[in-house]
């Protein structure tokens, strides 16, 4: 904040700023959250590389009139090849990209066994993924993020760390609310909200908290809805790693 930024005026204010007690307390992760965060963002990057070369070659054969189709895996190289066979030079660039999405797909494979085994050998994750759509994934993803659990007071505070919870702006008579703060981990966030979609869309089985979620969605739409069950996915899971529970499931009539 002065008007000449040197080392000895940022010494200065940091001192100041130390004295006057004008300072927050930072939680710093443990070193094996950061080794396991450093897995997840890797496979996160490699899947994000797969997704675009996919596409990228179904762009590519697009513009011959090839089309592809909704193929995924080995049926995609496959489907690739098929439609390429006897056409030498488009042949030629199609199997490079083929040849380095091959790899990345057997990288992400290997990085997914990598996730698999640690939350198996984890009794945390084991517990969260007792709960509708958490996976392997998901689990070391939030355990990683949280770290330790004790640091949060209440388990609701852990949306709002999330970045689940919407702004608010107030200002004399104007008090609204606006979209989600996205602060903390995007990574973590984005996950969440892949279980909430799975819970609403997929899982079968009942629970109190899918119908809480559908009911909600009905009310103010899916996606909100998706948000809010994000949020409280994130809050319940904290509340069975501090109690030391599995999730309860309930019965169609008792939700």
């Amino acid at each position: 904040m002065q008007v000449n930024k040197t080392d000895a005026n940022d010494a200065h204010g940091l001192a100041q700023i130390v004295r006057t007690g004008w300072y927050r307390e930072v939680e710093v992760k443990s070193v094996d959250a950061h080794l396991v965060r450093t897995l997840l963002i890797s496979r996160s990057k490699l899947v994000e590389v797969r997704t675009k070369l996919s596409n990228q070659l179904r762009g590519i054969l697009k513009t011959f009139g090839l089309v592809v189709g909704k193929t995924s895996g080995r049926a995609f190289e496959k489907r690739v090849r098929e439609l390429t066979a006897g056409d030498i030079a488009l042949e030629s660039v199609i199997d490079s990209l083929l040849s380095v999405w091959r790899c990345t797909c057997e990288q992400v494979q290997a990085l997914d066994r990598q996730i698999l085994a640690h939350a198996r050998a984890d009794e945390v994750c084991r517990r969260l993924m007792t709960a509708p759509g958490i996976g392997p994934v998901i689990a070391l993803a939030y355990k990683a993020v949280i770290d330790d659990p004790g640091r949060f007071k209440n388990s609701s505070s852990v949306g709002a760390y999330l970045g689940l919870t919407p702004r608010r702006y107030q200002s004399g008579e104007v008090d609204r609310s606006g979209r989600i703060s996205k602060c903390g981990d995007a990574l973590l966030r984005t996950y969440l909200y892949e279980a909430a979609n799975v819970i609403l869309s997929r899982v079968g089985k009942w629970s109190q908290l899918k119908a809480w979620g559908v009911k909600l969605s009905r009310r103010i739409g899916t996606k909100k809805a998706k948000v809010a069950m994000a949020r409280k996915l994130a809050v319940i899971l904290h509340r069975m790693w501090t109690d030391g529970t599995d999730f309860r499931w309930s019965a169609p009539q008792e939700a």
